[in-house]
C-alpha cells in the first residue's frame, strides 16, 4: 500500500435523529392547533416527535453497514481529495498541479499553492487531518510542506497571485507575504525525526522482549452523576411528557391554555430526551487494554468490538493533542488526548481515542510494555500581541537610526547623530513607559488621547532610563508607572527602617534630628490591591443588556407557564397572564437591577488585581507577587473564560463577569501586570523584523 492519509471521519452504525429542531417546532405548533378528533391531535404531536428518530433510523435498517461512511478528505499519490458517500472523489487537487501545501499556525488552515496563485482548503480540524499525520505523509509524497506566521487571509492577496502566476518557483517560496513559523516546523521535524528513529532502531525487538508481558487496563474516570442516572433521568422526562399529552388529550384538551400546556410537555419531553443522548454519548467511557502483542481500545463512536492494534505493525505511538470524532454530530474535534500509531513506513494506521485519561499513567504504561512513545516535547513560546501597526516608514529610511530626545521634541536620529526626523511637541499627547512580556515598550498618544505609535524600545535603540530622563527634562508628558511604583516602595522600605532603628533614646533622638521634617510623617504600608490607584474595569455595556433581556426572558416564561397552570382556578388563561406578564416583566427588571447597584468591578493596579463590588465588597484580591498573567484560557471542553494564572501557570480566579478586554489590555500594561498566559519555558522575544 502506497502512502495515504484519511482524513478523520464518522461511519455508519451510529442512529442520529434527523432535523430535531424543526420537527420539534412543528410538534409545538401542531399542539396549539385545534385538531378533531383528539386521538388524531395526540397522535400527530407523539408521530412528529418521534419522526426524527425514525428518519435517523431509515439508513441504518434500510442498507448495508459496510461502506457507509460521511464525506472524507484523502492525500495519496493522485493528489488531496474529497471523497464522497459513494467513493467518489468530489473536489480533488491533482499531484502534479500543487506545488506545496501551506498550514497557518494562527487559525490551523491548509492552503495549496499552485502555478495560479493560492486556494484555501479549509481547516484542519474540519480536513479531519493532524498536522503532524499530513506533514509526514506529505514528505513521503514529495509534497513541499511550509509553516507560515500568520493567518490564511494575508496570503489570498490577488495582486499578489498575478505577480507570482509569471515568476518562477524559487521566487514565488520568496514572496510568502508571511514569515515560516520556524519553532513550529522545527517541532514537527523532531518529532518526524523520532519516528524514523523509532522505525529503523534495530534495536527495538530485544527491547520489546524485554517488556512486561502482564496486561493493564485504563478506564477514564466514571462522570457524575452517573451514566445510569442520567438515562433514568431523561426516560422519566420523556415518559411523562408523553403521559401528559395522553391525559390532555383524554380530557378533551379544550381550551387554548390546556392545548399550551400539552405543547410545553411535549417540548420538555422531546429536549429531555435529546439533552440525555448528548450526555450519554459525550460521557462514554474510553478502554484502553494494554499487552505486549497488542494494543485494544474501546470507545464510542469506534466500533462495538474495539479498536485493535498488533504491536508488529506499529514502530511508534504519538501522543498529544489531536483529534476525536464528535459522539453526537460524527464530525471531527480536537481533543487535549489523542494517540496516533505510525507502522515502520511512517504511514499512519490507526488514530486511537484517548480522551479522558491521564497521560502519564498512558505514556509510562505504553513505554514499559515495549512500545516507542513519542510526544510533542516543550510547548512553543507564546507569541503576544505586541501591536506594530504604526511603525513609519523611517525604520527602512534611516538604517541604523536611533530614538533621541532634543529641543523639545522626539526625534530619530541617523549614526552621525543628525536629526532626520522629529516629532514637535504639541503633537505629542503623552508617552507611556511600559513592559510587555519582559520587554521595555513605549506607547505614544495624540493630544486627544488616541494611540498612534507603538514599538519596543529595543527596536527604537533607546534605554528607558534615557527616554524617561530626558522627556522630563525636555517637559514632555511622559509616564512610567513601574518605576514610579519602584520608587514608592523603596521610600517606604528605606524610612521603614529609619522607625525601627536599634539603639537607646539618645540614639534614635539623634537620628531623628538628622532626618528632615518629611520623613517624620506618619508611616503606612503600601497600599493593597483594594486601596491602590488604579483602573477600574466595569462589565460591557452590551453584556449588560443581555443579562437584563435574559432575565426579564425568563421571568416571562415562569409568568406564562404560571398562567397556563394556574389560569382554571384564577379565571382563564387570558385573565391570569394580563397580570402575571406584567408583573414578570418587573420582577425581571427590579431584580436584576438589585443586582446591578452592586455588581463587581476588576480593578487594576501596580499592587495586584481584585474584584470589588459598587457598595465597597472585597470577592477576592490578589498580590502582584501571585499574579503570572491575565487573559483569556481557551480550554478545550469548556468556553472561553477571561482567568488569573500564578508563575506556574495554575489558575488562581476566574472573572465571572466579561469587561472590556482592550480596556483591560491597556489597564495591565500600564500597572505592570503581565497580559496572557505565563509563558515558563521562555520569554518571547520582540518579532525579528525588528
Amino acid at each position: 500500500m502506497e502512502h495515504e492519509l484519511v482524513g478523520l471521519h464518522g461511519t455508519g452504525g451510529r442512529w442520529r435523529p434527523v432535523a430535531a429542531g424543526p420537527f420539534t417546532l412543528l410538534a409545538v405548533a401542531l399542539a396549539l392547533l385545534p385538531i378533531h378528533p383528539v386521538w388524531l391531535w395526540a397522535a400527530l404531536i407523539c408521530g412528529v416527535a418521534a419522526m426524527p428518530w425514525l428518519l435517523g433510523a431509515a439508513p441504518e435498517v434500510l442498507s448495508a453497514p459496510a461502506g457507509r461512511h460521511r464525506p472524507y478528505w484523502r492525500l495519496s499519490a493522485a493528489g488531496l481529495e474529497r471523497i464522497g458517500p459513494g467513493g467518489l472523489p468530489i473536489v480533488r487537487y491533482e499531484r502534479d498541479r500543487v506545488e506545496a501545501l501551506v498550514i497557518t499556525t494562527d487559525d490551523g488552515v491548509l492552503t495549496v499553492v499552485h502555478k495560479f496563485g493560492r486556494t484555501t482548503v479549509g481547516a484542519l480540524v474540519t480536513l479531519g487531518m493532524e498536522p503532524l499525520a499530513l506533514f509526514v505523509t506529505a514528505r513521503r509524497l514529495g509534497v513541499q510542506v511550509r509553516i507560515l506566521d500568520g493567518e490564511a487571509a494575508d496570503l489570498l492577496d490577488p495582486a499578489l497571485d498575478r505577480a507570482l502566476t509569471d515568476a518562477p518557483s524559487t521566487v514565488r517560496d520568496a514572496l510568502d507575504p508571511l514569515p515560516r513559523d520556524h519553532v513550529a516546523e522545527q517541532r514537527l521535524l523532531d518529532q518526524e525525526a523520532a519516528l524514523l528513529a523509532a522505525a529503523h532502531d534495530t534495536g527495538h525487538d530485544t527491547d520489546h522482549d524485554a517488556a512486561r508481558d502482564d496486561e493493564v487496563r485504563l478506564v477514564t474516570p466514571a462522570p457524575r452523576p452517573g451514566r445510569g442516572r442520567i438515562a433514568l433521568l431523561g426516560t422519566v422526562a420523556g415518559l411523562l411528557g408523553i403521559v401528559m399529552v395522553l391525559r390532555i388529550a383524554a380530557e378533551g384538551g379544550g381550551g387554548f391554555g390546556t392545548r399550551l400546556a400539552a405543547g410545553c410537555w411535549a417540548l420538555a419531553a422531546i429536549v429531555a430526551v435529546a439533552g440525555t443522548r448528548r450526555r450519554l454519548l459525550a460521557s462514554a467511557p474510553v478502554e484502553w487494554t494494554i499487552t505486549r502483542d497488542r494494543l485494544r481500545v474501546r470507545g464510542r463512536p469506534a466500533p462495538r468490538r474495539g479498536l485493535e492494534v498488533a504491536a508488529s505493525e506499529v514502530a511508534a505511538l504519538v501522543l498529544g493533542p489531536g483529534l476525536r470524532t464528535d459522539p453526537a454530530g460524527g464530525g471531527p474535534r480536537p481533543t487535549d488526548l489523542a494517540v496516533l500509531a505510525f507502522d515502520h513506513r511512517l504511514r499512519l494506521v490507526a488514530r486511537l481515542p484517548a480522551h479522558g485519561l491521564d497521560a502519564f499513567q498512558l505514556a509510562h504504561a505504553l513505554d514499559e510494555h515495549g512500545y516507542r512513545v513519542v510526544t510533542p516535547g516543550a510547548r512553543p513560546p507564546r507569541t503576544p500581541d505586541y501591536g506594530l501597526e504604526g511603525l513609519p516608514d523611517v525604520f527602512a529610511r534611516v538604517p541604523g537610526g536611533r530614538l533621541v530626545v532634543a529641543d523639545g521634541a522626539l526625534g530619530w536620529a541617523d549614526a552621525a547623530g543628525d536629526v532626520v526626523v522629529a516629532m514637535p511637541e504639541d503633537r505629542i499627547g503623552g508617552i507611556e513607559l511600559l513592559t510587555i512580556s519582559g520587554h521595555a515598550w513605549m506607547r505614544l498618544y495624540d493630544s486627544e488621547g488616541a494611540e498612534f505609535f507603538a514599538a519596543p524600545l529595543s527596536a527604537l535603540r533607546i534605554s528607558r532610563t534615557d527616554l524617561r530622563e530626558g522627556a522630563r527634562r525636555e517637559g514632555l508628558p511622559v509616564t512610567d508607572a513601574e518605576y514610579d511604583a519602584y520608587l514608592s516602595a523603596a521610600f517606604h522600605s528605606a524610612v521603614s527602617t529609619l522607625s525601627d532603628a536599634p539603639g537607646g533614646p539618645s540614639e534614635v533622638t539623634a537620628m531623628k534630628e538628622a532626618v528632615p521634617a518629611a520623613a517624620e510623617l506618619s508611616l503606612t504600608p503600601p497600599p493593597g490591591p483594594v486601596a491602590a490607584p488604579g483602573a477600574v474595569l466595569d462589565a460591557t455595556r452590551r453584556s449588560r443588556i443581555a443579562t437584563y433581556a435574559m432575565s426579564v426572558l425568563l421571568c416571562e416564561i415562569v409568568a406564562v407557564l404560571g398562567s397556563v397552570w394556574l389560569g382554571p382556578e384564577l379565571g382563564g388563561f387570558t385573565a391570569t397572564a394580563s397580570w402575571t406578564v406584567p408583573a414578570g416583566l418587573l420582577v425581571g427588571l427590579g431584580g436584576y437591577w438589585l443586582y446591578d447597584r452592586n455588581r463587581p468591578q476588576l480593578k487594576v493596579s501596580t499592587a495586584g488585581l481584585a474584584v470589588v463590588t459598587r457598595r465597597g465588597r472585597v470577592e477576592w484580591e490578589l498580590t502582584r507577587d501571585r499574579v503570572g498573567g491575565v487573559g483569556i484560557d481557551d480550554a478545550a471542553e469548556r468556553m472561553p473564560r477571561l482567568v488569573v494564572w500564578s508563575p506556574s501557570g495554575r489558575v488562581l480566579r476566574q472573572v465571572s463577569f466579561p469587561p472590556d478586554l482592550t480596556a483591560l489590555r491597556r489597564a495591565c500594561e500600564r500597572h505592570g501586570v503581565p497580559w496572557g498566559p505565563p509563558d515558563a519555558d521562555r520569554p518571547a522575544p520582540p518579532p525579528p523584523e525588528l
